[in-house]
């Protein structure tokens, strides 16, 4: 197989490769992300939101009821998302501290299991003989660092250091955010400017929304933007769809208005 030519003097790289640049980083440790939150909820907010205006509108309500039914969802269902997040946030950092006390204890009470263990993973990964065995003898040497790597390589868990207030936090105001701009044509007509179709109004500026939030994420993943947004979009507007149908449905059986 031929050698991978050599990376371009001319492609910047993401960070520092100076002795004083990596020793900095590694120092301050790995930084915590709160992406997944930000991503998640703005998502969620955009589409519950929406879902719920186009239901009303598919059902023939009046803007005010809109406003009724978007403002609460908006208040209770992020507040729904930011709690159910912190307490799965929550959940994951207790598990792995139980992880952890597990392996502590399986290290004093039964270290050559402990050890063939670290031999089995490592042999799993390609090493053997005595490459392999000093590899077991390093790690075990080191009394976290078999620690880490057994939390790593037999649960495949580790430390991310996530806040859960943060995370819940992340996911509330994304949630808000972006849940506000199906109704900010609603909004717009309650203060006195009234809209000509509020409806398709909201339906445009949602899907920028949604566009917007895939396009984003798209600067933390291999994929391109336009994909991403797509995506997004595809997945927002097929739920504001549903919605809407229901709302028409039930308007045309019920009569409902």
């Amino acid at each position: 197989m031929p050698a991978s030519p050599p990376p371009s003097p001319h492609k910047k790289l993401e960070h520092d490769h100076s002795r004083d640049a990596i020793a900095r980083r590694l120092t301050e440790g790995p930084k915590v992300s709160y992406l997944r939150d930000w991503i998640y909820g703005g998502i969620d907010g955009a589409v519950t939101t929406f879902a719920i205006v186009a239901g009303a509108i598919g059902a023939g309500l009046p803007a005010s009821v809109v406003l009724i039914l978007g403002f609460a969802n908006l208040l209770a269902d992020g507040f729904s998302m930011a709690a159910a997040n912190y307490a799965g946030s929550k959940a994951e950092g207790e598990d792995y501290q139980r992880l952890r006390r597990v392996e502590e204890r399986h290290i004093q009470l039964a270290p050559e299991g402990e050890r063939e263990e670290i031999r089995q993973i490592f042999a799993a990964k390609g090493y053997e003989g005595a490459e392999l065995e000093q590899m077991v003898s390093l790690i075990t040497s080191r009394r976290e660092v078999w620690i880490e790597t057994m939390l790593t390589g037999e649960y495949g868990v580790s430390d991310g250091h996530r806040q859960p207030m943060a995370a819940a936090l992340a996911t509330f105001v994304a949630f808000v955010m972006c849940g506000l701009v199906p109704l900010l044509p609603f909004l717009i007509g309650s203060a006195g400017y009234p809209i000509a179709n509020p409806g398709l109004v909201t339906t445009g500026l949602t899907a920028l929304t949604f566009f917007g939030i895939g396009s984003l994420k798209s600067r933390w993943s291999m994929r391109g933007w336009l994909s991403s947004g797509n995506e997004t979009l595809a997945i927002g507007m097929s739920a504001a769809g549903i919605a809407w149908a229901v709302g028409a449905l039930l308007h045309g059986v019920f009569g409902i208005s």
